[in-house]
């Protein structure tokens, strides 16, 4: 049956193939506060995919300024558009594999929706793809015909800072290795996601590093244009986000990079309750009790902060959940510094020298401390 009518004209005819057609290349979009930005995209894909069947995921962590309702209004005219809204979770990298797993086209995009990625690129990656023999059409900066406009010199020196840490850590073959703009076989996503860390706001080290055998890779030049509307969502902590996520691909077969982070905290977490404890005790003549006291409810406090700031960036506590967080919180330790100072004591009394002993008890508060709070304070909606 025909269900295109022969009188009906070009962009018409594509709108049908698009709802009933097979889809060959899904684009996936992450975004936070775009709303500004995301009826221009979708023009600007319209033109540069003309031919090709395609759809375009847009993946919003439940945007302030009605991002995905925008996004939903566009999606009611045409069935290419779809729209993921995260409730309760936040990051680049996990919208990213969110939006990824959502579709079932052959060939998967990333691009930002701030309009700074060359979406007339987009053809060209599909063209290397389908050629066969690649797994993954990268749009980089950094290679020749490529290039940054509007960059100050503060940005490209942590570009360049982020990109030599990489090929030093993770030895990924890429110029451009912080690039937000690639393309990809879904089956070489399929078999990188069970091992995706989700951490940060770049996903591409994440699959390059991910992916268990090498990928046949290819990277094709573009200018990284200067952002249309809006403004940018970096900030201080995306560098706290970058060093995790080396660290998750390092030693995460090992140990969980949320658990060393959480331990560098609590390590910090213990020379503020020493300078606390000497303040108010040598510096104030606080009893002794009293200033310990005090010492464990500022070290309490501050280790909770930070992890709350750091180490679950991607799950932090606001409002009133800070309060509810915090009393969680106070509660696992509780009982963790009495599962130590019991595991600490049995050992001694075995014979067990006092600093192994003592060592043993710290560890064994700390995975309780991890476990807990990782449970119930910051637990994953």
């Amino acid at each position: 049956m025909n269900l295109t009518p022969v009188n009906e004209d070009a962009p018409a005819r594509r709108k049908v193939r698009a709802a009933f057609g097979p889809i060959e290349l899904a684009v996936v979009v992450p975004t936070f506060n775009e709303r500004a930005n995301v009826a221009e995209l979708v023009r600007r894909l319209e033109t540069v995919l003309d031919g090709i069947e395609w759809e375009v995921v847009f993946v919003d962590d439940n945007s302030p300024d009605g991002t995905a309702d925008a996004v939903a209004d566009l999606a009611r005219e045409d069935r290419r558009i779809r729209v993921i809204r995260r409730i309760g979770r936040r990051g680049l990298a996990s919208a990213c594999a969110e939006g990824l797993l959502a579709s079932p086209a052959p060939f998967l995009a990333v691009m930002d929706a701030d309009l700074q990625h060359d979406e007339a690129l987009l053809p060209r990656m599909l063209e290397a793809l389908r050629a066969g023999g690649l797994d993954l059409a990268v749009g980089s900066r950094y290679v020749a015909g490529g290039g940054v406009e509007g960059w100050d010199a503060d940005r490209a020196a942590k570009s360049r800072l982020a990109t030599r840490l990489s090929h030093r850590v993770m030895k990924v073959p890429l110029a451009d290795p912080m690039s937000g703009f690639f393309m990809l076989r879904r089956a070489a996503w399929l078999a990188a996601a069970p091992r995706i860390s989700g951490i940060g706001f770049k996903i591409l080290l994440d699959v390059c590093a991910s992916s268990p055998a090498p990928l046949r890779l290819v990277e094709l030049p573009y200018r990284f244009r200067p952002r249309l509307a809006g403004e940018s969502k970096l900030d201080q902590g995306v560098a706290w986000d970058f060093l995790m996520l080396l660290l998750d691909k390092r030693l995460g077969h090992i140990v969980p990079a949320r658990f060393v982070a959480f331990g560098l905290v609590g390590g910090l977490g213990v020379l503020v309750h020493l300078a606390t404890l000497a303040v108010l005790h040598e510096g104030l003549a606080m009893a002794f009790g009293a200033a310990q006291g005090a010492a464990v409810l500022v070290a309490m406090t501050g280790n909770f902060a930070l992890n709350n700031l750091l180490t679950y960036r991607d799950r932090r506590l606001r409002g009133w959940g800070l309060a509810k967080g915090w009393l969680s919180f106070a509660a696992a330790c509780g009982v963790g510094a009495v599962a130590n100072w019991g595991v600490a004591s049995y050992l001694f009394a075995l014979g067990v020298p006092w600093a192994p002993a003592a060592c043993a008890g710290i560890v064994i508060g700390s995975v309780w401390n991890y476990a807990i709070t990782a449970r119930y304070t910051w637990r994953k909606t």
